[in-house]
């Protein structure tokens, strides 16, 4: 049996969430009594997350997953637009490294917007393409390992040595995928 992939996003449907965060800056910019700059907003966000705040090069944006925003479009638009722009809104005020990512100050924001403050929503990602990281074999004294691609290009590159937890050997990669289960 095939699993049917999920539609994205129309361009109407994109027009309408791009609007709607346009929209939620200028709200806050109302509430807080400043001007937040309108960012970037774009669609090609995969994985799991129906959306995301990234600051990258000094260049903000928000990303949102057009498969996940389009099963789940009234929920998204209520909930995962203020839940992105309230990140924005908490790193033009404070900054992101000085408050937790959910903290008090995030949720602050959220109720200003009349919205809940839930940190993650639980989707049914069924025939919704979800990225699945790549890992590694690496072998130690006593057993086998499977590491991230993160992990692993950093011990490529001589930046990084993990060692087992157990019997505290090195960890060396055989050259191998693991197999998937």
């Amino acid at each position: 049996m095939t699993e049917r992939v999920a539609s994205p996003l129309s361009p109407e449907q994109r027009q309408q969430v791009v609007e709607a965060t346009r929209r939620r800056i200028a709200r806050a910019g109302v509430l807080f009594g400043c001007e937040f700059a309108e960012i970037p907003v774009t669609f090609e966000l995969r994985g799991r997350a129906a959306g995301m705040y990234r600051v990258r090069g000094g260049q903000r944006e928000i990303r949102y997953n057009p498969h996940i925003f389009a099963r789940y479009f009234s929920d998204n638009l209520e909930n995962t637009v203020p839940h992105e722009v309230a990140h924005y809104v908490i790193d033009m005020l404070h900054g992101l490294c000085r408050v937790r990512p959910h903290g008090p100050e995030w949720r602050a924001v959220m109720r200003a917007f009349g919205a809940e403050p839930v940190a993650t929503c639980r989707y049914n990602l069924e025939g919704i393409p979800v990225r699945r990281q790549q890992r590694f074999s690496y072998r130690c004294a006593c057993s086998t390992h499977s590491i991230s691609t993160v992990r692993h290009k950093r011990m490529l590159g001589g930046r990084v040595r993990y060692s087992c937890r157990r019997c505290q050997t090195p960890l060396s990669y055989t050259g191998q995928m693991p197999e998937s289960g």
